[in-house]
């Protein structure tokens, strides 16, 4: 009997009911694709970031020690290098599948043709590398630093081409298809055709720019390199990260194999320095900052969204609820003078308003993952994950939005005096 009541109310004011479930299909699906995006964001948000360059340097360790404790220069004295050869180990660490690419650089200077020197790094632009698992992995500063504009065209690695910075360029004035004369470890003149002139806004610009071998053979450093640049997929840092990057000794056994097991950009720079000997990786701080902050702000952009759109539901079913009650006034005043509790009664109401919610809250969650992926393409270029976890978060959010909305309705109904409703006052 009690259902036989629910589906007839509903047949009969199915304009109404329809309203209710529209206004609720909105706010879930607005809520949906909020939530799914709050969720997948993190990545997204580490992926944009990498376009802003390497977030760990590898540097030797002695070189390290003498800047940190010393305030020497890479320059001064001595100097120690990373072997080429161990690079690959990168792409075998734990979070390898977290290392976007790697470029390696070696730094020294270039004696021009009439005595001038001139800053030269050697490097990769788009290096296939065979690693130590027999995979290969191509890689370089062509990904690396996707800001940077070549006038020309890049060197290839293993060639004898450089790329000149902008602003070296100038002054001597060179062009893509010129030439400039150095002279190489033995003092012989080395002739180096200029494919491209480089600009980005750093210190490339006043560099001449190499292929890795090249440089090497010009300052007989082969098989050296002076640091490594990486960039990695990274977890933003909480206090656990911020705990370890301070003394990882403090850590229990406990902490230390839940961040060593988390993509915190210390403990991938921890693992780096595992399989590079003699090296130190340091995480570049204001880009891992900014990955937390960023994180932090639309995280909650999308929470007070999801919020206010929930609210605005609550209020809208509220309304149409509240206003089928007063319609509705005779008919459950009726059931009241017929020995209805009011229990009953709003429990009859109840069931009507979430079979109206039910299906609202279908089709608002599946409107949602289209809102989501539209969102996704549309900012970030990429689609977004479906969370399973949002089904149950929206289902409690929903509840809490029916039960809201229908608190005015459920007043109104107990303060229904049958004699008075019958008698149409």
């Amino acid at each position: 009997m009690f259902w036989q009541m629910v589906k007839g109310a509903l047949l009969r004011q199915k304009g109404r009911f329809l309203l209710i479930a529209l206004t609720v299909a909105l706010g879930v699906s607005l809520a949906t694709a909020m939530l799914d995006v709050a969720f997948d964001v993190g990545d997204k948000v580490n992926q944009e970031l990498k376009a802003y360059g390497a977030n760990i340097t590898v540097t030797p360790r002695t070189q390290r020690i003498l800047k940190d404790v010393y305030g020497l220069s890479d320059r001064a004295g001595h100097r120690d290098y990373l072997r080429e050869q161990d690079l690959g180990n990168i792409k075998t660490i734990f979070w390898t599948n977290n290392i976007v690419a790697f470029a390696p650089s070696l730094e020294e200077t270039l004696t021009l043709a009439d005595g001038t020197e001139a800053p030269l790094v050697g490097t990769w632009f788009e290096n296939t590398l065979t690693l130590p698992t027999g995979e290969t992995t191509t890689t370089g500063v062509k990904e690396m630093k996707s800001w940077w504009q070549v006038e020309g065209s890049w060197p290839q690695d293993g060639g004898d081409a450089v790329m000149v910075g902008k602003k070296l360029a100038a002054k001597l004035g060179v062009k893509p298809g010129d030439t400039i004369t150095g002279k190489d470890a033995a003092g012989k003149d080395k002739t180096l055709p200029i494919c491209g002139i480089v600009s980005g806004g750093g210190a490339e610009e006043d560099q001449i720019v190499a292929p890795l071998a090249l440089a090497q053979a010009l300052t007989d450093r082969a098989g050296r390199v002076s640091s490594v640049e990486v960039s990695a997929i990274t977890t933003p840092e909480n206090d656990l990260a911020r705990k370890a990057a301070a003394n990882p000794k403090a850590l229990s056994q406990r902490e230390y194999d839940i961040w060593y097991c988390t993509a915190y950009v210390g403990s991938i720079a921890f693992q780096i320095e595992e399989v590079i000997p003699g090296s130190v990786a340091r995480p570049v701080r204001q880009i891992a900052e900014s990955e937390g902050k960023i994180l932090d702000k639309t995280q909650l952009l999308m929470l007070l969204i999801t919020v206010l759109s929930l609210l605005s539901s609550a209020l809208g079913v509220s309304n149409l609820i509240s206003a089928n009650v007063m319609e509705r006034s005779r008919e459950l005043g009726l059931l009241k003078a017929l020995g209805a509790s009011n229990l009953a009664v709003s429990l009859l109401v109840l069931a009507e308003l979430f079979a109206a919610g039910l299906v609202g809250g279908v089709a608002g969650y599946f409107a949602g993952l289209g809102f989501a992926q539209l969102i996704g393409e549309t900012v970030f270029g990429s689609g977004i994950a479906v969370n399973l976890l949002v089904i149950p978060v929206v289902a409690v959010l929903l509840t809490l939005v029916l039960l809201g909305g229908s608190i005015p309705a459920i007043r109104l109904l107990l303060s229904l005096q049958p004699a008075e409703v019958l008698h149409g006052r």
